[in-house]
């Protein structure tokens, strides 16, 4: 196989689909029609292709032939599963909502009843119009890595990844224990805040309120977050660096996805960043997180090979979306962006919902190894997740989301990678530049060295050259106070 001609093919598929994502999930387009752009390169996935990779020793190619044969298998159902999302109705009290607004709307319902209504509705559509489609996509996912040659998706993730994902679940689940007396101490204080109530009125239907955090929103107005968004990565040199190929997409639609997400078309010439805003702080905290990944994007050196430009460890551009993220709980930057005289309220608040977010995470990393074992039992798995999600959060837990909930490819061990990662990249800039290194063109200019690396190592390599040091999730528990 001739790599360089794989590359150049592979890079045009990847701008395609991404194109049409971008297109579907921001609500321009009703479809997400990826079947022919699967069709006009079926060739980078056929086993034939996947055979040649593995005997060459690029493991970025081989996961991403590997990802891409069961996502050519699979283009129907996927596209039936957005088709639907898209066009889902919720119905309450006479009243229609877009499936994808609802969690916008709990986000921004007062009334606990009501949010509880919503999520109600919400979940009976999942289960009753995407559960089948999301069954099928999973069992289908692991038939085909079998047939490839691994025993499960566990395995072929750790072999081509590198990621002991065993070892870090035990690194989780000795931060669930290490947090666990801690946890509603400082979690049930921020829910009274922001909730008027605490544990035990505590639904999920109210997490999205929390998250929103009402309380602070005339600390956190609508029209000041572009500018403090500008101001942060012209300060640093990064938006001038960047040019234009950084576009933001901010603009309210119904068919939206209410997720916020950083399309990478072009790497670096052309990267999306689409929020749909639903208010107040949350906003702010979406928008700088997938700024970390489209600054990251809009400055990997162009010379550098396509899977070192768009493939790689994913922990790697996470930690960027984490480290501007954070800025949004930072003392120093609440005072010189936003102009708030104490800022500890938002600070102890911000550890509050990092916590629920963490040990979420944990706990979804130990569900999803026992959903991927080659010998689960898809029967038991509803209340195993509900169970572990229940357990890690102290909440009741839906079982209905029990698919819906999980990235591919165990994305969510990327996302703990990356929590760890960006909590030593952090103490490194203050170490350097002060605690306003946000202000400090020094801060940007090393910034940009590390993103035009693309992802051409991964984290933990990153880490021990920046640092001395092992990517240790444990040093997330300071963060947390």
């Amino acid at each position: 196989m001739d790599l360089t001609d794989y590359r150049a093919e592979a890079e045009a598929f990847v701008t395609a689909v991404d194109r049409e994502y971008y297109r579907h999930y921001s609500g321009r387009q009703e479809d997400f029609d990826v079947e022919p752009i699967y069709a006009r390169h079926e060739r980078l996935f056929s086993r034939e292709a996947i055979d040649a990779l593995r005997e060459q020793g690029s493991p970025e190619l081989l996961e991403f032939a590997i990802e891409g044969y069961v996502g050519r298998a699979t283009t129907q159902e996927t596209a039936e599963l957005a088709r639907r999302e898209a066009t889902l109705e919720l119905e309450l009290d006479g009243e229609r909502l877009p499936y994808r607004q609802a969690r916008i709307a709990q986000a921004n319902e007062r009334d606990p009843a009501r949010r509880a209504a919503i999520e109600a509705a919400a979940l009976e559509a999942t289960e009753r119009e995407l559960q089948p489609l999301l069954l099928e996509l999973h069992e289908r996912a692991a038939a085909l890595v079998r047939e490839l040659g691994w025993p499960s998706v566990r395995a072929l993730v750790e072999e081509l990844s590198g990621i002991d994902l065993g070892a870090l679940a035990r690194q989780t689940e000795a931060f669930l224990a290490a947090t666990e007396d801690r946890y509603e101490p400082l979690v049930g204080p921020q829910l009274e805040e922001q909730l008027g109530f605490g544990f035990d009125r505590l639904r999920r239907s109210d997490l999205p309120a929390f998250f929103r955090a009402p309380g602070f929103d005339e600390l956190f107005p609508a029209e000041r977050r572009d500018r403090a968004f500008a101001e942060t990565f012209a300060a640093l040199g990064l938006a001038e660096s960047a040019g234009e190929r950084v576009r933001v997409d901010a603009e309210p639609r119904p068919r939206k996805s209410p997720r916020a997400f950083c399309a990478p078309v072009r790497v670096p010439d052309e990267v999306y960043l689409v929020i749909a805003p639903t208010g107040g702080r949350d906003d702010y905290e979406a928008m700088m997180h997938e700024a970390g990944h489209a600054y990251h994007y809009a400055h990997v050196d162009p010379a550098l090979p396509f899977e070192h430009r768009y493939l790689g460890d994913n922990s790697v551009t996470e930690g960027f979306a984490f480290l501007f993220e954070e800025l949004t709980a930072d003392p120093e930057w609440l005072r010189r962006r936003l102009g708030l005289g104490d800022p500890e309220p938002v600070a102890a608040y911000a550890r509050a919902a990092k916590l629920i977010y963490l040990r979420r995470y944990c706990a979804k990393l130990a569900y999803e190894l026992e959903l991927h074992a080659p010998d689960a039992d898809l029967g038991r798995m509803p209340a195993l997740y509900a169970r572990r999600l229940a357990d890690a959060v102290r909440v009741e837990w839906p079982e209905q989301t029990w698919l819906a909930d999980v990235d591919p490819f165990f994305y969510a061990a990327r996302y703990l990678r990356a929590w760890a990662f960006e909590t030593h990249l952090r103490a490194l800039l203050r170490e350097r530049h002060g605690p306003a290194w946000f202000e400090r063109r020094a801060a940007g200019d090393e910034l940009r060295a590390l993103m035009r690396e693309g992802q051409r190592r991964p984290a933990h390599e990153l880490l021990a050259e920046l640092r001395g040091t092992e990517l240790d999730f444990s040093a997330l528990l300071a963060d947390v106070g």
